[in-house]
């Protein structure tokens, strides 16, 4: 079988990460991105493609050019405020993209995705930790997009046998600790990044979303998991797949919450720097709480998250302080 993985958005933050565990796997990772939000740089370990998803023609071409043994799609648009301005651009990208791409691979006889996916899909939660069986109720369109090609997923493994491994992802936030690679979004929406941009004095301050929610301390609560780990559950996902493993939707989280007053308390400590932070009022489709069960990821890939939050401050820290 092939070792070529046709990875979509590998220029971009997680999937360069994951371009990278690939080759150090064993795996040449052809990247096929249009460079809208990656980067060209990202891009060391394997061939690269400019095209966009929304274009068959150039999907054809690079499936029949490289003939991949399966794909990992990552492109698409990914900021949760964006899709409440512009949701038909994230349907159009997110949906309609991942289809063509879907028929794409079919039509060159390749039947094994691993798809990026979010713990969006969830929406508020009902139950914490959250795990692959709460109700998914999206808050924004950037969610419901991303649950749409998850369905769309289920029905194509059920009725054509296209298998696929769902990752619902949480935070993802880290780089690469050699630098070779890290966060890099234009405009930056991330709260890790946009905390360290304040430290370095590259921004005003850091400015903290609501401080009314049911959390211990009113601000939102997440769950970060290094970008490095989520490039190792993607690595092992693909072998699932390839195995001939069942089509499964899997959570990659730490189970261990952050408030986002916590987080920029432990970003004071790891940086030395203080810096002004500001209260506003709460963003629209913003959830309170989002934490994951992640044991189903242990038991069917054994994967389990290897760096904590100081790891993942660590080297985000030395990544922007270079850049």
């Amino acid at each position: 079988m092939s070792d070529v993985i046709l990875v979509t958005g590998g220029a971009g933050y997680v999937g360069s990460h994951a371009c990278l565990a690939l080759a150090e796997a064993g795996f040449t990772p052809v990247v096929f991105d249009n460079l809208s939000n990656g980067h060209r740089d990202f891009v060391q370990w394997g061939p690269f493609v400019e095209g966009d998803i929304r274009d068959r023609a150039a999907l054809d071409a690079a499936f029949a050019a490289h003939r991949p043994a399966a794909v990992m799609h990552f492109a698409a648009l990914i900021e949760v405020g964006e899709s409440v301005r512009q949701p038909g651009a994230f349907f159009e990208t997110n949906v309609a993209g991942a289809l063509n791409l879907i028929g794409a691979a079919r039509a060159a006889g390749v039947e094994r995705m691993v798809f990026s996916s979010t713990c969006a899909t969830y929406g508020d939660p009902v139950q914490l930790p959250m795990d692959e069986t709460h109700p998914q109720v999206p808050l924004n369109p950037y969610g419901r997009s991303k649950l749409m090609v998850e369905q769309a997923l289920a029905d194509l493994d059920r009725y054509s046998g296209f298998r696929s491994l769902v990752l619902r992802y949480f935070n993802a936030a880290g780089a690469d600790p050699k630098g070779r690679i890290g966060e890099r979004h234009e405009p930056e929406t991330h709260a890790i990044p946009l905390a360290l941009f304040a430290a370095l004095g590259r921004r005003d301050g850091f400015r903290i979303f609501g401080d009314d929610y049911d959390t211990r301390d009113g601000t939102a609560l997440r769950d970060y998991v290094h970008v490095l780990d989520l490039a190792d559950a993607h690595v092992r996902a693909l072998r699932h797949v390839l195995a001939g493993g069942e089509s499964l939707q899997l959570n990659l989280g730490t189970g261990n919450g952050v408030t986002v007053r916590e987080l920029v308390e432990a970003i004071r400590r790891v940086t030395g720097k203080p810096f002004p932070v500001e209260t506003v009022a709460r963003r629209p489709g913003d959830a309170a709480a989002l934490l994951a069960d992640s044991r189903r990821a242990a038991e069917v890939l054994g994967w389990r998250p290897t760096r904590d939050l100081e790891a993942i401050l660590d080297s985000a820290w030395r990544w922007h302080a270079a850049g």
